[in-house]
């Protein structure tokens, strides 16, 4: 077993640190919670990229909360994803409305709720069952291999697109460039080893992982772009038709703006829920008493089971805030600039709120995780098509192959934003 690390080798900005076995990482940020003040970490230097001084880290429930809360404090402007700030050559393609703060957020939200009309989900609800079902056909065709590859990387997109109106031929390309775009510091995504000099990354490796990134931002913005553009001359059936027709206050979205939305909507839709979906396959293994407690009455515990597994597995680590104006939070004095990443993974793991927060419990309640975001304008669009998919990949598995089971050790995603697991081979 790995020893805990000592206070003054936790850094949260060394790529080592996230390379660090699971629970050595989970007991470094269970001491964070324990420090009467937020920590200060320094960023780390990347080229091409304009970086500030640091960050600080907030890793209390009560800390992301109360900032989730507070978009006039902690903006999202002008980028809550990443640390450095992002330049304007990638905001054409990943600005979407997740980098905006009201009244401009508010304005894109409300266009794209209004395109999810009782029409367009109802087809969704169908899409999503022939989809779990086209699925587990196949699995149970070609028998017992990679989780991840088989089903828990094909359902979220094979939505997505089918949402979008994207041709099924396409998903493949859409699946390899969300895993390029957030697989940056992973050798198998990007093609690189991952080498940092004391400085940051190397120039050459930088220059070549932003240009995989910028190159499959374009390419997935533009093929929404193209099907907008065509939409607007023969309006079908799907979101996108919808969404070049939704307006507010007299306000459509541009063609640029689906195409960021797109963006958005497949990296986050996908990548977030397969790895929920990997996580929980091997959270049920490990601890066959939930298991039984799920079989035995699914449809009463299945919605409990997906707030668990996504409080135990918080696909999205962390996002990034910055203050607009000085400001006390909690007994500590934030000045304007700072910024701070909310750590969502540690703040489902906040002894202050979770009884035994180590303990997968899928009665667990109240569960007021923030596996979703934090409370506030931000809260994921799309957690409830999130706990719909899991919900209908989960029965459609369970009914057909009530024995499946991780069978061995996942491989994880190399990332200090996505918690993600590449591979996960499962028997049944």
């Amino acid at each position: 077993m790995a020893q805990p690390l000592r206070e003054a080798e936790i850094d949260l900005s060394d790529l080592e640190f996230w390379g660090r076995p699971r629970r050595q990482r989970e007991a470094a940020f269970a001491a964070l919670r324990a420090r009467e003040r937020p920590v200060f970490f320094r960023e780390l230097k990347v080229p091409f990229i304009r970086s500030g001084p640091g960050y600080y880290a907030l890793v209390r429930h009560a800390d992301v909360v109360e900032a989730s809360r507070r978009p006039d404090v902690f903006s999202s402007e002008p980028c809550s994803t990443s640390i450095a700030d992002q330049p304007a050559y990638m905001a054409r393609y990943f600005g979407s409305m997740i980098n905006m703060d009201d009244p401009r957020h508010a304005k894109i939200r409300r266009i794209v709720s209004r395109a999810f009309t009782p029409r367009v989900l109802a087809k969704l609800e169908a899409d999503l069952q022939t989809a779990a079902t086209r699925i587990v056909d196949d699995l149970v065709a070609r028998g017992p291999g990679d989780f991840v590859e088989q089903v828990a990387a094909r359902l979220p997109v094979a939505v997505i697109c089918d949402m979008m109106g994207i041709p099924a031929e396409r998903r493949a390309m859409v699946l390899e460039r969300t895993n390029i775009i957030l697989g940056l510091g992973d050798p198998e995504y990007s093609g690189l080893e991952p080498t940092a000099s004391p400085d940051g990354f190397t120039r050459p490796a930088a220059l070549y992982g932003l240009l995989r990134v910028m190159t499959a931002g374009y390419e997935l913005n533009h093929l929404a772009m193209r099907l907008a553009r065509r939409r607007r001359r023969e309006p079908g059936d799907d979101l996108v038709s919808a969404l070049v027709r939704a307006e507010v206050d007299g306000e459509r979205l541009t063609d640029q703006e689906i195409g960021s939305f797109f963006i958005l909507l497949v990296v986050a839709g996908n990548e977030t829920t397969r790895n929920a979906m990997a996580h929980g396959l091997k959270l049920l293994t490990d601890h066959p008493d939930q298991r039984a407690l799920l079989l035995a009455d699914f449809e009463g515990r299945i919605g409990g089971a997906v707030e668990e597994i996504v409080r135990m597995s918080t696909p999205v680590i962390q996002f990034r805030r910055t203050v607009t104006r000085d400001h006390e939070m909690n007994g500590h004095q934030y000045r304007t600039g700072d910024k701070v990443l909310l750590f969502y993974n540690s703040a489902n793991r906040d002894e202050a709120v979770f009884e035994n927060p180590d303990v997968f419990d899928i009665t667990r309640s109240p569960n007021p995780h923030v596996g979703f975001g934090g409370p506030g304008p931000h809260y994921c669009l799309g957690a409830n098509l999130a706990r719909r998919e899991i919900t209908v990949m989960y029965r459609e598995l369970f009914t057909r192959l009530p024995g499946i089971r991780a069978a061995g050790r996942p491989d994880r995603l190399y990332s200090n934003f996505i918690n993600g697991i590449k591979h996960l081979p499962c028997a049944f």
